[in-house]
């Protein structure tokens, strides 16, 4: 998804406290991220992401970080 506030909004999944999907197959940690300057930008990205392969959003978090280490 799209913040503003990053550390914030992990914490937020971590408790549980949002996202259906980060509850109901338990995501706990941060592999990936990426910063955007306007909001606008950041949405349409996020938007596209969604609609790739698998493989590729992998490929994508596994690029920057391959051991899968939590960027929290």
């Amino acid at each position: 998804g799209v913040t503003s506030n990053l550390i914030q909004r992990v914490a937020q999944h971590r408790r549980g406290e949002v996202g259906d999907f980060t509850r109901r197959y338990g995501c706990k940690l941060l592999v990936w991220f990426e910063v955007h300057e306007d909001m606008q930008v950041a949405r349409r990205r996020e938007l596209l992401i969604k609609k790739w392969k698998r493989d590729w959003k992998l490929q994508l978090i596994e690029g920057a970080n391959p051991t899968w280490l939590d960027l929290y």
